[in-house]
């Protein structure tokens, strides 16, 4: 089922935030890390960064979801506004994503046409406001 959520990126503080998030808005919520160290692309990374999280999740309030990752400085990330938070879309269909992406990228600034991923048919794009899409389905 489609669903909206936030997807926020961090410079290697998702943990510490997520902590904090969870102990302002829901003590006993699980918390859900995983880590780039569980994954095949840690071996490309620097020491550093292979404990960063690749992807949170909290529920806080409502049934609504953060998600967050860590930017990571050795992939040319950087943390700013206009990529610290995002607007996810959790999508029913590859048309679905293909025809939102194909409307709010018009006039886009940043964008990354959808594609397959391992977790499945991803993409994202920063909208002509300054506002961050990603896609998912």
């Amino acid at each position: 089922m489609a669903n909206v959520s936030t997807y926020l990126n961090f410079p290697l503080k998702t943990e510490e935030a997520f902590n904090w998030y969870r102990s302002i808005f829901n003590p006993d919520a699980p918390l859900t890390l995983m880590r780039f160290s569980d994954t095949p692309i840690a071996e490309n990374l620097p020491e550093e960064e292979r404990d960063g999280i690749m992807h949170a999740t909290l529920e806080i309030i409502g049934g609504h979801v953060l998600h967050a990752t860590d930017m990571l400085a050795s992939m040319g990330h950087q943390v700013r506004i206009g990529n610290n938070t995002t607007l996810h879309l959790t999508l029913d269909s590859r048309e679905d994503v293909d025809r939102i992406y194909t409307q709010l990228s018009e006039g886009a600034t940043e964008k990354a046409d959808p594609h397959e991923e391992s977790w499945g048919y991803w993409g994202v794009c920063l909208d002509r406001y300054g506002i961050r899409w990603m896609f998912n389905a």
